[in-house]
């Protein structure tokens, strides 16, 4: 919850101090806790996403620009696809513990919205909106720079795993991947899936997710990195 002790605690995780708490909070309250505690309208993390989004992508766009100045237009933009997408989004929320912190409505919260992606993906832009609204653009690039475009391999790796894994397991011949659902947790409301990566009959990765491509995506991952650890490709 978005207490003022909270709220320091997630500056402290971020490296920033906010002079406008106000702009903070904002950014992690969800429109169900806005509409029950009667929130004045637009008092929810909305406008600031918009905004975010924006500066996310100026910002990622002119560093994939200098990083990769080879790199035909499509190129750039399907690499900025993969390091801004949802899912690549919710992971660097997931990496600064983002979803403690929002403000959430009692049938929200119940639905397990605190961990959704769809929802810490919007607000970790709706954080970046409100840290150029703060402290401008040079602390929306900071923050964008440490957690949003750090370790840009694993990033890319996590956005497509199965094509990754596809492709290493096609250098071998008489080689069957499938994708098991092995079973499905949780109530209807907020179920996960448990999927299973199988080469050959042999399970080389297990991936958790709230839909089966999440998961198998997430089996994939740690199928790749199995695989690296061994060598059992190279």
């Amino acid at each position: 919850m978005a207490t003022g002790h909270a709220l320091d605690e997630l500056e402290k995780e971020i490296g920033y101090i906010f002079q406008n708490k106000a702009v903070l909070k904002q950014a992690l309250t969800h429109s169900s806790y806005a509409n029950e505690q009667k929130i004045r309208k637009n008092g929810d993390y909305e406008r600031l996403e918009f905004l975010g989004d924006a500066v996310l992508e100026l910002i990622s766009s002119e560093f994939l620009f200098k990083e990769h100045p080879d790199m035909t237009e499509g190129k750039l933009t399907k690499l900025r696809s993969s390091l801004v997408c949802e899912p690549a989004l919710a992971q660097c929320a997931k990496e600064i513990n983002l979803g403690s912190y929002m403000l959430l409505g009692k049938g929200e919260e119940a639905t397990g919205g605190r961990y959704r992606e769809s929802i810490t993906s919007d607000v970790m832009e709706a954080l970046i909106g409100a840290l150029y609204l703060d402290g401008g653009f040079q602390a929306a690039r900071d923050f964008i720079y440490k957690y949003v475009l750090s370790d840009i391999e694993k990033r890319i790796l996590f956005y497509d795993s199965k094509t990754v894994l596809q492709e290493i397991i096609q250098t071998r011949p008489n080689q069957k991947l499938i994708y098991e659902l092995i079973d499905e947790i949780g109530p209807d409301h907020n179920k996960e899936f448990i999927v299973e990566a199988l080469l050959n009959g042999k399970k080389i990765g297990c991936g958790q997710g709230k839909t089966k491509k999440a998961a198998e995506q997430k089996a994939a991952y740690e199928a790749i990195l199995a695989i690296r650890e061994t060598d059992e490709f190279n």
